[in-house]
């Protein structure tokens, strides 16, 4: 497991900020919020990522029966705070096996919801035909919050992706037949909140998928 924060979009290297450069530098992608090493879950962890977030750390609350928290991500730094947060579950598919579903907020450009998504563009707008009604909808903090069908993902998985609190959402369902999970309008609770005590959280293994795309 990698120990160095590496960038959002490709995994690369970053520089830390400095001279000549106040903010962290990827050598392809310019100025980043610098991907932070994953770490297992736990209570603590979450807790953690929540009070240093700038972006809401969405977590489908309560958890469908037999569901973990199994693992967050998180780019930024502890002096601009978490501008991305991507918290994994796992548990039961709906059509049997196994569904991960991660959950991504982010401010716009920071590219991390995408990667996971496998879309090569930092943002979704361009993946998106919000002209037709959305295809899913969820409770975001209380609020209905639409969720368009996002293309151009790989077949293995399913992507969606809205608005909510003012920043990006995203949604990416593995394996693709898992996604009538967002067909049942789940409600996502923002950890960041006092209304979910982190400690009862059930945790999992570490997910595979929030290291994947920057696996070497």
């Amino acid at each position: 497991m990698r120990r160095e924060p590496v960038c959002p979009k490709c995994g690369g290297r970053v520089r830390a900020p400095g001279l000549p450069a106040e903010t962290w530098q990827c050598a392809v992608h310019g100025a980043v919020h610098p991907l932070q090493p994953v770490e297992p879950p736990g209570a603590e962890t979450l807790a953690a990522v929540s009070r240093r977030a700038r972006v809401p750390v969405w977590l489908p609350w309560p958890l469908p029966v037999g569901w973990q928290f199994t693992g967050v991500a998180r780019a930024g730094d502890d002096r601009a705070g978490g501008r991305a947060v991507a918290v994994a579950c796992s548990g039961p598919g709906p059509l049997g096996g196994t569904g991960e579903l991660l959950l991504v907020a982010e401010e716009p450009g920071v590219g991390l919801g995408a990667r996971y998504a496998g879309l090569d563009t930092p943002d979704p707008g361009s993946h998106l035909d919000v002209r037709r009604p959305p295809e899913v909808k969820a409770s975001a903090a209380g609020r209905p919050t639409p969720l368009w069908h996002v293309g151009g993902a790989p077949v293995d998985r399913a992507v969606f992706a809205g608005e909510a609190l003012g920043v990006w959402l995203w949604a990416v369902v593995w394996p693709e037949r898992s996604a009538l999970l967002m067909y049942d309008e789940p409600g996502l609770a923002d950890l960041r909140d006092a209304g979910v005590d982190v400690r009862l959280v059930p945790c999992g293994a570490l997910s595979r998928r929030l290291l994947a795309p920057w696996a070497r």
